[in-house]
């Protein structure tokens, strides 16, 4: 990123990072028949032959970049500064360590060792952690050894494409956005799968733009320099991923994290989720546009809207002129799947109130205040945004739109972290789901907890989800 006579790019980063953070004015949480749709059994089954007997083009879109360092966070902790807590997780990794996919990427004699407890614990976690033994902690989460599956030793990669390919017969194809410095590893693990598959399918990837990063600031609103003395910039956050999500021509894209897999003998009600999703996704746009070209759209849309609130349930169709309906109809549209909050740290769908107009969100709880009643209507949310999605980029005549027309670039976040102990701050660019799809079609429906089985603990992978049955 070449920012060393771009002054006005510093100017524009500093002034947001160091004004107030833009929050979100919350009107309440999204609840059941509120802006959150449950269909039985019977009516799911009519979305999936939809999608089944359908003839769109279908992507799989997969944000893959981050490492598998996290996953192994409290094992670094406890050799560093250990303390109850890791020495308890520590304790039932060890305890469980045969349980893990990795664990038979060892060399027998390290095994051996393990067994007998004839190794250190300092020397064990090395070898799994460090370049010089499997490391683990160096390479990207979706390298990681998930699962096995009979005589296989699958990674999260992999595990995303044999999922994806049983969605459909026709053909697949799939965009995972990585780290190039580890591409050639990745296309080895993909390409092993897609030969073994049989399989026809289209597998892209690409990183996030560099010239989207943001610059980091030092608390007396200096430009951080790096160790050659040039600006320092982070990448700003999944929303910088819109660029690449907009390039995907495609009817049907299903967006998911690369580290919500099962084991492919627990994965179908997963495949079945994403098959209600697309199927939905199908007849919802339809819908769309049958009802704006029938001889009475205003009244054909209030009744879609009743049934799939995708805007605001009080608004007076009626009242609309030809150009507001045609500026709410033709826009991007997503279905999200949303599941019961048990707890889980991210966002939330929410109704939300801006410049006097009430629109359906997904929200972040570091886009609110985190005091009074703007708070306490964030913590009462029934349901959390597991990212299961299955979303258009096309408007209801299947031409393309330019996505970032439908994004809100006040949806910024403030960050701050550390580099090399000194405290900076910089931008993340508006959320892929938060404000980058702030003025998309919105419709939010309940999906089985099932189909959320996120690894973002190593110790996550003991869950009944990610274990082989028999």
């Amino acid at each position: 990123m070449d920012l060393q006579n771009s002054q006005s790019i510093i100017d524009e980063h500093k002034e947001l990072v160091f004004k107030k953070q833009p929050e979100i004015n919350l009107i309440s949480p999204c609840r059941l028949n509120d802006g959150i749709i449950r269909h039985s059994e019977f009516e799911k089954n009519r979305f999936k032959v939809k999608f089944n007997n359908g003839d769109q083009s279908v992507h799989f879109f997969i944000p893959a970049s981050g490492t598998g360092s996290r996953m192994f966070k409290f094992l670094y902790e406890f050799l560093s500064d250990p303390n109850e807590e890791t020495r308890s997780k520590t304790e039932r990794f060890l305890n469980s360590i045969e349980s893990f996919a990795f664990f038979e990427l060892l060399p027998y004699t390290l095994k051996k060792k393990v067994r007998e407890y004839d190794i250190t614990l300092d020397d064990f976690v090395s070898y799994l952690l460090k370049p010089e033994g499997l490391g683990l902690g160096m390479i990207p989460k979706g390298l990681v050894p998930f699962h096995r599956s009979r005589s296989f030793i699958l990674n999260a990669f992999q595990e995303q494409l044999i999922q994806g390919l049983r969605i459909k017969e026709d053909q697949v194809n799939f965009h995972f956005t990585i780290n190039k410095n580890h591409e050639h590893q990745i296309k080895e693990a993909l390409d092993s799968i897609r030969q073994l598959s049989g399989r026809k399918c289209k597998i892209e990837w690409s990183e996030q733009d560099p010239s989207t990063n943001s610059i980091a600031f030092d608390k007396d609103q200096n430009v951080v320099l790096d160790d050659n003395g040039e600006v320092l910039t982070r990448p700003s956050g999944h929303g910088a991923l819109l660029k690449n999500l907009n390039t995907i021509e495609s009817d049907i894209i299903f967006i998911k994290n690369i580290d919500n897999i099962q084991h492919e003998a627990h994965a179908q009600t997963s495949i079945e989720n994403l098959k209600y999703l697309g199927g939905m996704l199908d007849l919802v746009k339809t819908e769309l546009k049958d009802a704006y070209e029938s001889e009475n759209p205003r009244v054909q849309l209030a009744a879609l809207n009743h049934q799939y609130h995708f805007t605001n349930p009080s608004t007076d169709f009626e009242k609309l002129s030809d150009e507001e309906l045609q500026t709410l109809i033709f826009r991007p549209i997503r279905i999200c799947g949303m599941v019961r909050n048990e707890g889980q740290p991210g966002g939330g769908p929410f109704w939300v109130e801006e410049n006097g107009k009430q629109s359906k969100q997904i929200v972040e709880k570091s886009q609110i205040s985190n005091n009074g009643n703007q708070y306490r209507l964030m913590v009462q949310s029934q349901y959390f945004n597991p990212v299961l999605m299955a979303v258009s980029t096309k408007d209801i005549n299947g031409k393309k739109l330019d996505l970032l027309d439908f994004s809100d670039p006040e949806k910024y976040f403030i960050v701050e972290k550390t580099y090399e102990g000194k405290d900076i701050r910089f931008i993340e660019r508006p959320g892929l789901w938060n404000g980058s799809m702030s003025d998309w079609i919105s419709v939010f429906v309940e999906v089985p907890t099932e189909a959320f089985t996120p690894v973002k603990n190593v110790l996550d992978l003991l869950d009944k989800s990610h274990i082989e049955v028999g």
